[in-house]
């Protein structure tokens, strides 16, 4: 039962953190460069990759990307803890990959990001792991 609620609190970190991404990269300015002339140099720069885009439409889409990510990473989490403990405690390598999966995002947050993502992360990642452990023993 332990397991179960800490795989579902994790997966509602991820969730929500996604899901506030994703709304921050479509609505508002969270995401937009504080000084105007970075954004106008972004708009009309393209990456040496291709032509097809620029530099913030790929700021854009990858922000998207990240957040459907962690919204779907979370959905599966979610459903193999609420409809499938019994194949979490035969095969507990999916929690360890639930695990994995949040110190990598975690590690990325420590690196790259700001300290919201983080602590969120790391909670999430106490959860995944803590529930991988008591599953494994």
């Amino acid at each position: 039962m332990l397991e179960q609620i800490l795989l579902v609190a994790g997966a509602l970190v991820f969730g929500v953190l996604g899901l506030i991404h994703l709304i921050y990269t479509f609505a508002g300015s969270a995401f937009v460069p504080r000084d105007a002339a970075t954004r106008a140099a972004m708009e009309a720069t393209s990456p040496r990759l291709t032509r097809e885009t620029t530099i913030w439409r790929a700021w854009i889409g990858f922000n998207a990307s990240h957040s459907l990510g962690a919204i779907v990473f979370a959905v599966f989490v979610l459903l193999l803890a609420a409809g499938h403990m019994p194949l979490l405690r035969e095969a507990p390598v999916f929690a360890w990959v639930a695990a994995i999966n949040a110190l990598a995002w975690l590690w990325l947050a420590r690196r790259y990001w700001f300290r919201v993502p983080f602590i969120g992360l790391l909670l999430a990642s106490l959860c995944f792991l803590i529930a991988a452990l008591r599953l494994s023993f």
